[in-house]
């Protein structure tokens, strides 16, 4: 059978030896098409589907000739695959101007992946990254949700509405501390992070913002 994929970021581009994807003949330049029917969308949509103790993935071969693999596996058990694009999609970027931003403040003329400013819950999951919240559609929240995306790292700076869109220059800012709640009554785990600034968020601000993350205990976890 062949079929005609237009998406070409989960391209295979490492296959661990002696792994399942190694014993079913699954080779670097394969694309992952689906896995128990699911289209692929990015890493954490892969890691989820993943989990199933039985599943039917759906490759492509480089002769364009596609393949479907059944396998029974443990739920932990990995296919023991790498994707060219370690994401699968594209990196969210920031569209904030906080006050703050060091990478804003960076001088020009150094390499250009210093000033690309992430702002995406999949690498804050996988790498640390903080992310403010303010640049995820409600289907990206669901996502957090839906996957069990957590920890998440969350880019506090502060719980007051108007003094956050302030500070962050984003219209939406204000709306975190109600993405936060349903974050908790979805028991997905916090870390906070707070960029103290004198003259705006500090003082009697400050004692509101710890105040109130403190009711989102113990999802919230932490607050640097």
């Amino acid at each position: 059978m062949e079929v005609n994929v237009k998406n070409t970021n989960n391209v295979i581009s490492k296959v661990y030896k002696d792994s399942i994807a190694d014993e079913l003949g699954i080779e670097v330049g394969d694309l992952l098409i689906s896995i128990n029917g699911e289209p692929i969308h990015d890493i954490i949509e892969y890691r989820f589907l993943l989990s199933d103790e039985y599943l039917e993935v759906e490759i492509q071969k480089q002769n364009r000739e596609v393949y479907i693999y059944e396998i029974e596996k443990d739920y932990d058990d990995d296919l023991g695959i790498e994707f060219t694009n370690p994401i699968i999609d594209k990196a969210k970027s920031c569209r904030n101007k906080c006050v703050f931003c060091f990478i804003d403040q960076l001088p020009k003329g150094m390499r250009e992946t210093l000033y690309f400013k992430d702002d995406d819950s999949r690498l804050s999951f996988l790498q640390g990254n903080f992310v403010t919240l303010t640049n995820m559609s409600e289907e990206d929240i669901n996502n957090i949700i839906k996957y069990r995306i957590s920890p998440i790292n969350i880019s506090v700076h502060t719980t007051n509405p108007e003094l956050r869109k302030t500070m962050i220059k984003n219209k939406f800012a204000g709306n975190l501390y109600s993405i936060m709640e349903r974050l908790a009554e979805a028991q997905i785990q916090m870390n906070c992070q707070i960029v103290l600034c004198p003259g705006y968020n500090d003082k009697e601000e400050l004692e509101r913002t710890v105040s109130e993350l403190t009711k989102l205990y113990p999802y919230v976890n932490s607050a640097a």
